[in-house]
C-alpha cells in the first residue's frame, strides 16, 4: 500500500473538557463526580430540558405551516431581533434609531467566529486581547481567522483570588489603537469573576480612550444573578456610552439548548448607512461558513421570546436555575468552613454563574481525580452544576483533604 497523503499530519492535542468528560464517562466508580461539563444539571445530576422548550417544541410538531425550507443568510430575523431587545432593552436607542443588526450564528462559537472574520477582513483588525485566564476557544477562534497577534491582559489574581482590576487597566491602556478587546458580559469564563458597575466605567473610558474595538461575548446571560437585565447591565452601560461594538450572544445556558447552537452576533453601528454596509458583508461572509443557519432552536427562542405567557415562564427557570448555582456556592463555601479547610474560601460566594476558579493547584486537581473520581479542569475551574446536595459532601471532604495535604507537606519542608 503506497504511503497516505495524511501521514504527515501531526495528531493534535486532545480538547481538555471533551477529554475529561470521556475520562468521566469510562470511570467506574461508584461516588464519580464530574464538575468540569460547562452545562446544567439538575440537583439529580441530570441535564434539564426546560419545559417552556418542550411545550414549544410540542407546538412547532404541530403546526403545519411550518417548513424546512432554507432560512435567509442572515437568520431568523424575528429570532435575532428578539434576542437583541433582551440584549439591550426594548427602548435601546441603537434599537429605536434602526443602527443595529442581529446575525443568527451557529451557537455563541459562530458569533465569535463570524465577529472576528469581520473585523479582520474590513476593519483591518490584527491584533486581539483576550482575558488571562479565558474561555479556551476564544484563542482558538481568532488564531483561524487570521489575527497575527493574540495578547492577553491581565485578569484573575491567584493570590487573592480576585479580579486584577489594575493589572487589566494597564493593559488595556497600553494596547495599540483599534485593536480587539474581547469582554465577558457577565459570569465570566473560567473564573467566575465580574468587574463591579463602577468597574465597568472604567473599562469603557480605557477601550475609548485607545479606541478598542469592542467584542462583548455574553453567553449566561440570566446565569450571574437569576437577573435578566442585571446580568444585561455591563453591555447596555457600553453602548449608552456609544460604543460601535459587537457582542455575541448564545442560549445555550439560558435555554438548555446546547445542540441546536443557537446564537446571535449582534453589531451595533452609530448610523443606518454604517448598519446597510455592515450588513451586507456580515451577508457574504455567513454564506461561505455555513450559509444559512439552523431553524430549530432559534423558532424556539423566538416564540418564548415573544409569547408572554411562556416568557413569564422561562424566566423563572432561568431563576431557579441560577438560584440552584447560588446555593451550591454557599454550601459549599459554609462546608469548606466547618471543616475548616486551610486557605480561604469567600471568593465561591462572589464569584458570579455556571463557574467557579476555585484556586486548587494542578498537582491536587490531579490527586482528586486519581483517588476521589472527582472530575475538573487542571485549572481547578469547577462547574456549580456539578455539585448536587448528594454529592457536595463527598466533594467538600475531598477538598479538605487535598488542600490539607498540600498545606501539610509546605509546612515539613519550611
Amino acid at each position: 500500500m503506497s504511503k497516505s497523503m495524511f501521514s504527515d499530519i501531526n495528531v493534535a492535542p486532545p480538547i481538555e473538557v471533551f477529554q475529561l468528560t470521556a475520562k468521566y464517562n469510562a470511570d467506574t466508580h461508584p461516588h464519580k463526580v464530574n464538575l468540569g461539563v460547562g452545562a446544567y444539571r439538575t440537583d439529580d445530576g441530570k441535564p434539564w430540558v426546560l419545559p417552556v422548550v418542550r411545550t414549544m417544541e410540542a407546538q412547532m410538531a404541530c403546526d403545519a405551516t411550518l417548513n424546512h425550507e432554507y432560512l435567509p443568510v442572515a437568520g431568523l430575523a424575528d429570532y435575532s431581533n428578539s434576542a437583541i431587545k433582551l440584549l439591550l432593552g426594548a427602548d435601546s436607542p441603537a434599537i429605536t434609531q434602526n443602527r443595529v443588526i442581529g446575525t443568527q450564528a451557529c451557537g455563541g462559537t459562530g458569533a465569535l467566529k463570524l465577529a472576528a472574520e469581520f473585523m479582520h477582513r474590513h476593519l483591518g483588525v490584527d491584533v486581539v486581547y483576550v482575558s488571562n485566564p479565558t474561555w479556551g476557544n476564544h484563542v482558538g477562534i481568532f488564531k483561524d481567522a487570521g489575527f497575527s497577534e493574540i495578547r492577553k491582559y491581565r485578569y484573575w489574581n491567584a493570590e487573592a483570588r480576585a479580579l486584577d482590576f489594575d493589572g487589566m487597566i494597564a493593559d488595556l491602556t497600553d494596547a495599540p489603537e483599534r485593536a480587539c478587546v474581547v469582554l465577558h458580559g457577565c459570569a465570566h469564563n473560567p473564573t467566575g469573576v465580574d468587574p463591579t458597575p463602577d468597574q465597568w466605567v472604567k473599562i469603557a473610558d480605557a477601550c475609548e480612550n485607545r479606541n478598542l474595538t469592542v467584542l462583548i461575548d455574553i453567553a449566561y446571560q440570566g446565569f450571574a444573578t437569576g437577573n435578566l437585565d442585571t446580568d444585561a447591565a455591563a453591555v447596555r452601560y457600553m453602548q449608552s456610552r456609544g460604543f460601535e461594538m459587537f457582542v455575541a450572544q448564545s442560549f445555550s445556558k439560558n435555554f438548555g439548548l446546547y445542540n441546536e447552537r443557537v446564537g446571535n452576533l449582534v453589531t451595533i453601528t452609530n448610523s443606518e448607512d454604517a448598519k446597510m454596509r455592515v450588513k451586507s458583508q456580515m451577508d457574504l461572509i455567513v454564506r461561505t461558513m455555513w450559509s444559512n443557519p439552523p431553524n430549530h432552536g432559534a423558532r424556539i427562542v423566538c416564540s418564548v421570546l415573544n409569547n408572554p405567557a411562556c416568557f413569564t415562564e422561562w424566566k423563572d427557570d432561568v431563576t431557579k436555575m441560577a438560584s440552584r448555582i447560588l446555593l451550591m456556592r454557599e454550601t459549599l463555601h459554609q462546608k469548606l468552613l466547618a471543616l475548616g479547610t486551610p486557605g480561604h474560601w469567600g471568593h465561591i460566594t462572589t464569584q458570579h454563574g455556571m463557574f467557579s476558579y476555585t484556586g486548587l493547584s494542578a498537582p491536587q486537581v490531579d490527586v482528586l481525580q486519581s483517588k476521589y473520581h472527582i472530575y475538573m479542569l487542571k485549572s481547578g475551574r469547577i462547574n456549580m452544576c456539578g455539585l448536587t446536595t448528594s454529592n457536595i459532601d463527598y466533594v467538600a471532604d475531598a477538598i479538605h483533604s487535598v488542600v490539607t495535604d498540600t498545606a501539610n507537606c509546605q509546612q515539613a519542608s519550611l
